[in-house]
Protein backbone atom coordinates (compact mmCIF):
# COMPACT_ATOMS: atom_id res chain seq x y z
CA UNK A 1 0.00 0.00 0.00
CA UNK A 2 1.54 3.38 -0.73
CA UNK A 3 1.45 6.68 1.57
CA UNK A 4 -1.68 8.58 1.12
CA UNK A 5 -1.15 12.20 -0.38
CA UNK A 6 -4.34 13.51 -1.04
CA UNK A 7 -5.52 16.47 0.80
CA UNK A 8 -4.36 15.18 4.77
CA UNK A 9 -7.95 17.34 5.58
CA UNK A 10 -9.82 14.36 4.05
CA UNK A 11 -8.85 11.96 6.58
CA UNK A 12 -10.13 14.60 9.54
CA UNK A 13 -13.14 14.42 7.87
CA UNK A 14 -13.83 11.19 7.66
CA UNK A 15 -12.98 10.36 11.28
CA UNK A 16 -15.41 13.17 12.22
CA UNK A 17 -12.63 15.17 14.50
CA UNK A 18 -9.23 16.98 14.50
CA UNK A 19 -6.32 14.38 14.09
CA UNK A 20 -3.94 17.74 13.87
CA UNK A 21 -2.63 16.69 10.61
CA UNK A 22 -1.43 20.66 9.35
CA UNK A 23 -0.08 22.03 12.44
CA UNK A 24 -1.32 25.42 13.29
CA UNK A 25 -4.20 25.47 10.32
CA UNK A 26 -6.00 23.07 12.67
CA UNK A 27 -6.43 25.88 15.22
CA UNK A 28 -7.72 28.11 12.86
CA UNK A 29 -10.96 28.89 11.09
CA UNK A 30 -9.42 27.74 8.22
CA UNK A 31 -9.73 24.24 9.39
CA UNK A 32 -12.11 22.06 7.21
CA UNK A 33 -13.20 19.70 9.93
CA UNK A 34 -15.10 22.76 11.08
CA UNK A 35 -15.92 24.74 7.61
CA UNK A 36 -17.65 21.48 6.41
CA UNK A 37 -17.98 18.61 9.22
CA UNK A 38 -18.98 15.99 7.11
CA UNK A 39 -17.32 12.76 5.77
CA UNK A 40 -15.64 13.55 2.03
CA UNK A 41 -17.22 12.31 -0.81
CA UNK A 42 -20.72 12.69 -3.01
CA UNK A 43 -22.57 10.79 -0.09
CA UNK A 44 -20.78 12.37 2.42
CA UNK A 45 -23.83 14.43 3.96
CA UNK A 46 -26.21 11.83 3.98
CA UNK A 47 -26.90 10.00 7.85
CA UNK A 48 -24.18 7.55 8.59
CA UNK A 49 -25.60 4.00 9.69
CA UNK A 50 -24.68 3.26 13.32
CA UNK A 51 -21.27 1.15 13.66
CA UNK A 52 -20.84 -2.29 14.50
CA UNK A 53 -18.47 -3.05 17.13
CA UNK A 54 -15.82 -4.19 14.72
CA UNK A 55 -16.27 -1.21 12.67
CA UNK A 56 -15.42 1.10 16.11
CA UNK A 57 -12.69 -0.45 16.13
CA UNK A 58 -11.60 -0.14 12.94
CA UNK A 59 -11.89 2.89 12.73
CA UNK A 60 -10.16 4.03 16.09
CA UNK A 61 -7.09 1.61 14.15
CA UNK A 62 -7.48 3.94 10.99
CA UNK A 63 -7.56 6.66 13.28
CA UNK A 64 -4.61 6.36 14.85
CA UNK A 65 -2.54 5.13 12.02
CA UNK A 66 -3.39 8.60 10.14
CA UNK A 67 -3.07 10.59 12.96
CA UNK A 68 1.02 9.24 13.44
CA UNK A 69 1.27 8.66 9.29
CA UNK A 70 1.57 4.96 9.85
CA UNK A 71 1.19 2.30 7.04
CA UNK A 72 -0.98 -0.61 7.77
CA UNK A 73 2.31 -3.34 7.67
CA UNK A 74 3.98 -1.00 9.68
CA UNK A 75 1.25 -0.38 12.52
CA UNK A 76 0.34 -4.28 12.70
CA UNK A 77 4.69 -4.82 13.39
CA UNK A 78 4.54 -2.19 15.89
CA UNK A 79 1.23 -4.04 17.68
CA UNK A 80 3.60 -7.33 17.59
CA UNK A 81 6.22 -5.51 19.04
CA UNK A 82 4.19 -4.08 21.76
CA UNK A 83 2.38 -7.56 22.76
CA UNK A 84 6.07 -8.80 23.58
CA UNK A 85 6.94 -6.17 25.60
CA UNK A 86 6.07 -6.23 29.57
CA UNK A 87 3.20 -3.78 30.51
CA UNK A 88 -0.16 -3.42 28.91
CA UNK A 89 -0.10 -3.51 24.85
CA UNK A 90 -1.99 -0.88 23.71
CA UNK A 91 -0.24 1.14 26.18
CA UNK A 92 2.89 -0.11 25.10
CA UNK A 93 1.62 0.52 21.34
CA UNK A 94 1.29 4.14 21.41
CA UNK A 95 5.03 4.49 23.50
CA UNK A 96 6.66 3.10 20.17
CA UNK A 97 4.49 5.60 18.08
CA UNK A 98 5.88 8.26 20.30
CA UNK A 99 8.96 7.29 19.32
CA UNK A 100 9.56 7.34 15.84
CA UNK A 101 11.86 10.32 15.39
CA UNK A 102 9.46 12.34 13.10
CA UNK A 103 6.97 12.08 16.03
CA UNK A 104 9.70 13.38 18.65
CA UNK A 105 11.20 15.86 16.16
CA UNK A 106 7.49 17.09 16.45
CA UNK A 107 7.16 17.38 19.89
CA UNK A 108 10.07 19.25 20.53
CA UNK A 109 8.44 21.65 18.43
CA UNK A 110 11.00 21.11 14.89
CA UNK A 111 7.92 20.47 12.89
CA UNK A 112 4.98 22.13 12.91
CA UNK A 113 3.19 18.64 12.48
CA UNK A 114 4.19 14.94 12.07
CA UNK A 115 4.16 14.99 8.70
CA UNK A 116 6.28 17.87 8.60
CA UNK A 117 8.89 16.16 10.71
CA UNK A 118 9.02 13.33 8.39
CA UNK A 119 9.59 15.50 5.31
CA UNK A 120 12.02 17.15 7.37
CA UNK A 121 13.58 13.86 8.86
CA UNK A 122 13.81 12.00 5.43
CA UNK A 123 15.39 15.44 3.80
CA UNK A 124 18.16 14.86 5.97
CA UNK A 125 17.96 18.03 8.34
CA UNK A 126 18.44 16.26 11.50
CA UNK A 127 21.36 14.37 13.77
CA UNK A 128 20.84 12.29 16.78
CA UNK A 129 24.26 11.97 18.52
CA UNK A 130 26.11 13.69 15.82
CA UNK A 131 25.43 11.00 13.54
CA UNK A 132 22.97 11.48 10.02
CA UNK A 133 19.50 10.33 10.98
CA UNK A 134 17.15 10.48 7.75
CA UNK A 135 14.87 7.87 8.74
CA UNK A 136 11.40 8.96 10.14
CA UNK A 137 10.47 5.32 11.80
CA UNK A 138 13.71 5.52 14.04
CA UNK A 139 13.11 4.85 17.35
CA UNK A 140 14.55 7.79 19.66
CA UNK A 141 16.71 5.63 23.45
CA UNK A 142 16.86 7.59 26.77
CA UNK A 143 19.65 9.82 26.38
CA UNK A 144 19.63 10.19 22.47
CA UNK A 145 20.20 13.99 21.43
CA UNK A 146 18.39 15.52 18.67
CA UNK A 147 20.09 18.24 16.52
CA UNK A 148 18.93 20.66 13.84
CA UNK A 149 22.14 20.23 10.98
CA UNK A 150 24.52 23.24 11.48
CA UNK A 151 23.99 23.67 7.74
CA UNK A 152 20.10 23.74 7.74
CA UNK A 153 19.46 25.79 10.92
CA UNK A 154 20.13 29.13 9.35
CA UNK A 155 17.51 28.13 7.00
CA UNK A 156 14.38 30.08 7.21
CA UNK A 157 12.05 27.02 8.02
CA UNK A 158 13.91 26.47 11.18
CA UNK A 159 13.95 29.99 12.17
CA UNK A 160 10.21 30.41 11.70
CA UNK A 161 9.92 27.25 13.73
CA UNK A 162 12.53 28.25 16.69
CA UNK A 163 10.87 32.05 16.52
CA UNK A 164 7.11 29.68 17.02
CA UNK A 165 9.00 27.18 19.39
CA UNK A 166 9.41 29.57 22.09
CA UNK A 167 5.88 29.53 23.20
CA UNK A 168 5.18 26.03 23.07
CA UNK A 169 6.35 23.73 26.03
CA UNK A 170 7.55 20.17 25.40
CA UNK A 171 6.08 16.70 26.60
CA UNK A 172 7.78 15.99 30.42
CA UNK A 173 10.19 13.17 29.00
CA UNK A 174 11.76 16.07 26.17
CA UNK A 175 14.19 18.60 27.13
CA UNK A 176 14.54 21.05 24.42
CA UNK A 177 17.04 24.06 24.07
CA UNK A 178 15.15 26.20 21.08
CA UNK A 179 18.15 28.99 20.72
CA UNK A 180 20.44 25.93 19.72
CA UNK A 181 17.64 23.33 18.32
CA UNK A 182 18.55 21.22 20.25
CA UNK A 183 16.78 18.45 22.32
CA UNK A 184 17.19 15.85 24.27
CA UNK A 185 15.43 12.18 25.37
CA UNK A 186 15.21 12.11 29.62
CA UNK A 187 12.55 8.99 29.59
CA UNK A 188 10.40 7.37 27.66
CA UNK A 189 6.98 8.70 27.60
CA UNK A 190 4.27 7.28 29.43
CA UNK A 191 0.46 7.03 28.66
CA UNK A 192 -0.49 10.07 31.02
CA UNK A 193 2.39 11.64 28.54
CA UNK A 194 0.44 10.95 25.79
CA UNK A 195 -2.32 13.75 24.70
CA UNK A 196 -3.36 11.74 21.63
CA UNK A 197 -7.04 11.27 21.40
CA UNK A 198 -6.59 7.52 20.71
CA UNK A 199 -8.53 4.66 22.75
CA UNK A 200 -5.74 2.17 22.21
CA UNK A 201 -7.80 -0.43 23.67
CA UNK A 202 -10.21 -0.41 20.86
CA UNK A 203 -6.98 -1.43 18.58
CA UNK A 204 -6.13 -4.24 20.83
CA UNK A 205 -9.57 -5.49 20.87
CA UNK A 206 -9.12 -5.18 16.87
CA UNK A 207 -6.06 -7.15 16.77
CA UNK A 208 -7.41 -9.94 19.09
CA UNK A 209 -10.15 -11.11 17.35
Amino acid sequence: MARYTDAVCRQCRREGEKLFLKGDRCYSEKCAVQKRAFVPGQHGQKRRQKASEYGIQLREKQKTKRIYGVLEKQFRNYFKKAERQKGIAGENLLILLERRLDNVVFRMGFASSRKEGRQLVTHDHFMINGKKANIASMLVSIGDTIQVKPGSADSPKFQELKAAGAYKTPPEWLEVDMDNLTGRVLAFPTRENVDTAVNEQLIVELYSR
